[in-house]
């Protein structure tokens, strides 16, 4: 919405969820946890009014202007994420060697993948809770950039290498993603 060189982005917080502006950080909590970020272009500014979020920018560049819409964006989403979560699914597929898949603490395990005797480890990122049921994985959290790369993570731990890959499809994929 612009009004005379102001671009402006209004963000409805539901009854829930409570946003904190603390300088250049926000935080947004809610039944499924708390997220914050870091919002910090000084021409760009993030304020409360009543029970919205207001971005605005003054500036004539569309650099600026942009970012309104994508500061609204990840505000947008963290208030998503803290009221219903984000979910990834994923699917473990293999036709030579059967993969093991286990978590342990904040390390996503892979052993017997393509039949090598080390296991392939990858991180678990923020506060993602990783569930494994028969041949599926499903990773859930508030924060979806934290969710996201998590199953990044894992796609690319299960990364061929050295196979031909129209022969050897093993390997975790993600099958089913927030907003599709």
């Amino acid at each position: 919405m612009t009004t005379e060189g102001i671009v402006k982005d209004e963000v409805e917080v539901p009854e829930k969820v409570q946003v904190t502006l603390e300088g250049p950080v926000v935080k947004v909590k809610g039944p499924k946890g708390e997220v914050s970020r870091r919002l910090h272009d000084p021409r760009v500014t993030v304020a409360k009014k009543g029970n919205n979020v207001v971005i605005s920018c003054a500036t004539l560049r569309a650099k600026e202007r942009a970012l309104v819409g994508t500061y609204g964006a990840h505000l947008r989403n963290m208030i998503v994420g803290v009221t219903r979560g984000f979910e990834y699914k994923m699917k473990i597929v293999y036709a030579h060697f059967p993969i093991k898949a286990s978590v342990k603490g904040d390390t996503f395990l892979v052993e017997n993948f393509l039949g090598e005797k080390s296991p392939r480890k990858t991180d678990i990122i923020g506060a993602t809770k990783v569930t494994i049921k028969g041949d599926q994985v499903l990773l859930t959290g508030p924060d979806v950039e934290e969710v996201g790369q998590t199953a990044a993570n894992i796609e690319r731990a299960t990364k061929i290498r050295g196979f031909d890959p129209r022969i050897f499809q093993d390997g975790i994929y993600i099958t089913e993603k927030p907003g599709r």
